[in-house]
């Protein structure tokens, strides 16, 4: 202190201390001529204590005119030791730096261009205070005075011109201090970093791009900055990375894959756009870096598929087709598991388009790695079975392929069906909305007699009797009404000369007994017009309900379509058909006469001849009933087996080509009677409900249930024998 005051006359020090700017600058000049004087001499122990001097009585000083004097007397002193100013920048620099924080906006000023002075005379000996240099300019840039972040930027730009001209700067060591600021929201700050960036980037000896992951999770948050100014400069920046990128030979793809998949699901479109678009080169250039990403690829891609933006859904689809273009090994770390959750995950998607993808990758998966697959197919099957009840046919169609297609293996197709006809029983609407779509389907693509036998097994025993009777109504009109499924009903059309149309035959008729009019339909359609006639003759009252008229009405009505042409045409030979149109005619005394359907069957059973052609023998009946007259006509048991088929023993079994009609009858009867009594169970159940809820009832209703029960028991009563009905009435 002493040496430095025997070199600076006291009335500079003062000067140096003065409000006036003017007097502090001509004090700073005498202090820049006292330094370079000792420089010359090379008395640096004097510089030094000039320097303390400056440190301690002005820039620590609490007066902010001592402080503004005390910075310019340093920037001073640096000038005068021009070259020999690196040996004293371990004084000089920090009590400047500290100045940067000072409450006084003038004093930050004045600290900015001190530093600026400093560093125009040192240069890259500057380099090694750099970390704090830049850490004071990232505050600086977002400093609430105008001028002082004025002048912030002005040495800002110097330190960036020494920066990117020196070879002693350490890019490892200035990313660290970058990552940590990257995700600021000042947008002062913002613009400061991208800057950074951008100069550093242009430095050919500087390796930004192999930093690039450290720093562009922050980059891309910067594009949905409120300000378009920085948002222009961050997609700037990340666009001359990614051509960068493309040419460069060593990328560590796998860091910034992580990054692009949670920044493809930003809320901001033009983030998801830039996101899906390096998504998209990553997919083309990558290789086998991205083997062990592409499950979280995939993951971001999907939901893009559906996005409200078409540049996205477009960009999104072409990285889909790329990605399932790749061919990867599960042994080069393909995980065949992964990706299957997230098509898994993404089916519960809002979205059709992206639930469709998902399934395409399913289906994918298991064409190529149908071993692996099957693995993880307890954690997809209920998902995908789920999925059957999804609102969009294209969806059910796809998911019925991929159930196709896992359905190949015995065991599979097995639970598949149970699991089918399980979800048919909780959820009625989907056997109603979709159960006809997924069982044609089905038809295709497994083969239709297959999964007929296996649906008619499963049902032969099921225990819920009502929704037996349903679901084999529902699986009949599709059998009689699809085009899929002609072969099959060729097939059982040859029952009775046919061994594979007789087996098909007797699998399905086990469970067509839960329903008689699907029994009656299986009959005509197999040509057991005899049989059929049978099952008929056996229904009882309690048969003839509501529900079987519903049924008859749509047999009448399918009986006029093209399907069933071979049995309208076997009428004109009523003499060796004379089963069917007993059979007919039987259909016709259930109907009621008002019907439509009793008109549309009596106006066919009309038009049959009273003659039979047979060959080149025309047989003549007798003028009179046609209906009487054919029935007349019709040959004995002994004659006659099936129509079409005369003189052939039946025998007291009715047994015809090894089939037991009279066993058959006999489970017909047998299954009808557990439907009766399961339905007289269910009554009583609602009757016993209705007698509780009655004894509940307040004693000021009393009266009012007495007059009811009155009525119940006059509706009970016997009718009278005058309305009794007589034999042949059908009771309504």
């Amino acid at each position: 202190m002493a040496d430095a005051l025997s070199v600076i006359p006291a009335s500079v020090l003062r000067n140096l201390s003065d409000k006036l700017y003017e007097k502090r600058k001509n004090a700073a000049l005498e202090v820049e001529g006292i330094v370079k004087q000792l420089a010359t001499s090379g008395d640096h122990d004097k510089i030094s204590a000039v320097i303390n001097l400056l440190t301690t009585e002005f820039t620590y000083s609490p007066q902010a005119n001592h402080r503004k004097g005390g910075l310019i007397g340093l920037a001073a002193a640096t000038v005068g030791l021009t070259s020999e100013a690196a040996q004293h920048l371990e004084q000089i620099v920090p009590p400047v730096l500290n100045s940067f924080s000072d409450q006084d906006s003038r004093v930050r000023y004045y600290a900015c261009e001190a530093l600026y002075n400093i560093a125009k005379v040192v240069r890259g000996d500057f380099i090694v205070f750099f970390n704090q240099i830049f850490d004071a300019l990232c505050k600086l840039s977002a400093d609430s005075d105008a001028n002082v972040q004025s002048a912030a930027h002005l040495l800002d730009r110097l330190v960036k011109d020494i920066v990117t001209e020196s070879d002693q700067f350490s890019i490892e060591e200035f990313i660290p201090l970058l990552r940590e600021r990257m995700n600021v929201l000042n947008p002062y700050v913002r613009q400061f970093l991208v800057g950074w960036i951008t100069v550093l980037d242009s430095v050919p000896d500087i390796d930004m791009l192999g930093f690039l992951p450290d720093f562009l999770d922050g980059l891309f948050n910067m594009l949905s900055d409120s300000s378009h100014e920085i948002r222009q400069q961050a997609d700037s920046a990340l666009s001359e990375f990614l051509q960068e990128i493309k040419n460069s030979p060593s990328v560590d793809y796998g860091r910034m894959a992580e990054i692009l998949v949670q920044r493809a699901a930003s809320p901001d479109e033009f983030t998801r756009l830039t996101a899906i678009t390096w998504i998209n080169e990553f997919v083309k250039l990558g290789g086998d870096q991205l083997v062990p990403y592409y499950a979280d690829i995939l993951g971001a891609i999907l939901p893009c598929i559906s996005d409200k933006e078409e540049k996205i859904r477009v960009v999104a689809r072409e990285t889909n087709e790329e990605l399932r273009a790749i061919k990867a090994d599960p042994a080069e770390g393909f995980g065949v598991g992964a990706i299957l959750s997230i098509a898994r995950s993404q089916l519960s998607s809002e979205w059709d388009a992206t639930r469709i993808e998902a399934l395409h990758w399913i289906s994918t998966l298991l064409n190529r790695h149908r071993a692996e697959v099957l693995c993880f197919l307890n954690d997809v099957f209920d998902t995908l079975l789920k999925a059957l009840s999804d609102p969009s046919d294209e969806v059910v169609l796809l998911v019925l392929e991929v159930h196709a297609c896992i359905a190949k293996d015995p065991l599979h197709f097995r639970q598949l069906v149970v699991f089918l006809v399980h979800n048919f029983r909780i959820d009625h609407s989907l056997l109603e909305k979709r159960g006809a779509l997924i069982i044609r389907r089905l038809c295709v693509l497994l083969d239709a007699e297959r999964v007929y036998r296996e649906l008619s097994t499963i049902l032969e025993g099921e225990a819920d009797l009502d929704f037996a009777s349903i679901m084999v109504q529902a699986l009949n009109l599709i059998l009689l009404t699809s085009s899929e499924l002609a072969e099959l009903r060729d097939l059982l059309k040859q029952s009775l000369v046919n061994p594979a149309g007789k087996d098909l035959f007797i699998s399905l008729y086990a469970s067509w007994c839960h329903s008689p009019m699907a029994i009656i339909s299986l009959c005509l359609l197999a040509q057991t017009y005899q049989h059929a006639s049978a099952v008929i003759q056996s229904l009882s009252e309690e048969d003839i309900n509501v529900k079987f008229l519903v049924q008859l009405d749509k047999l009448i009505r399918l009986l006029e379509t093209p399907i069933f042409a071979y049995l309208r045409l076997q009428l004109l030979e009523p003499g060796r058909y004379t089963w069917l149109l007993k059979a007919l005619n039987g259909l016709l005394m259930l109907l009621p006469q008002q019907s439509s359907a009793f008109k549309i069957l009596r106006t066919r059973l009309k038009t049959v001849p009273t003659y039979s052609f047979n060959g080149d023998q025309i047989k003549r009946t007798s003028s009179g009933n046609p209906y009487s007259q054919i029935l007349h006509h019709i040959p004995s048991a002994s004659q006659i087996s099936e129509d079409g088929d005369i003189n052939q023993d039946i025998g007291n079994s009715g047994s015809h080509n090894g089939m037991n009609f009279a066993a058959r009858l006999q489970q017909f009867e047998q299954m009808q009677r557990q439907h009766r009594m399961h339905a007289k169970a269910q009554a009583q159940s609602r009757n016993s409900t209705a007698s509780l809820s009655k004894l509940c009832v307040q004693d000021v209703q009393r009266a009012e249930e007495q007059r009811r029960q009155g009525s119940v028991t006059e509706m009970n009563r016997p009718p009278s024998r005058s309305s009794r009905r007589g034999p042949g009435q059908l009771q309504l």
